[in-house]
């Protein structure tokens, strides 16, 4: 996948929350978690969020990671982009903020059905997270990433 990763700004946050919306991995019975969901200007500003375009600016996906507590709040590839080599992408470059930013691990509430993605890139599981219904209504996988301290993932 030929995308361009860098540090999203306000004027993304529409795209963004596009593109959440548009998942077809939140439709049918995972939809109302995204119901409401908006990402803002102040979302962008206060977090570490970074997004791939393709050479012609269009969103294909980004990741949001959270410093403190440390944990990637969110990570969507558009249905499109899927089975390119983006998402692990995204996540070697999350790991690698994660490194710079002197983090020993991140966590990862995941959506039930992206848990073995997560696992396939170094992710381990470490609970379950409880449904909070209504907006969810089932148990989701807590995994970690272990960030090694002595040498960081290369950036795709």
């Amino acid at each position: 996948m030929d995308a361009t990763i860098r540090r999203a700004t306000r004027r993304d946050a529409r795209r963004i929350t596009t593109l959440i919306h548009s998942s077809s991995a939140y439709h049918g019975q995972y939809a109302s978690i995204l119901w409401d969901y908006r990402v803002t200007g102040e979302y962008l500003d206060r977090h570490e969020v970074f997004v791939a375009t393709d050479r012609g600016g269009r969103l294909l996906g980004f990741y949001a990671l959270l410093l403190d507590p440390p944990e990637l709040d969110l990570a969507f590839v558009a249905d499109d982009a899927q089975g390119s080599g983006l998402g692990r992408a995204l996540i070697e470059h999350m790991i690698a903020q994660a490194h710079a930013a002197g983090l020993p691990t991140v966590r990862v509430v995941s959506h039930p059905p992206a848990e073995m993605f997560y696992r396939r890139l170094g992710a381990e599981r470490i609970g379950t997270v409880a449904a909070r219904p209504p907006a969810v209504p089932w148990e989701r996988p807590e995994l970690e990433f272990r960030i090694h301290a002595a040498e960081a993932p290369p950036q795709s």
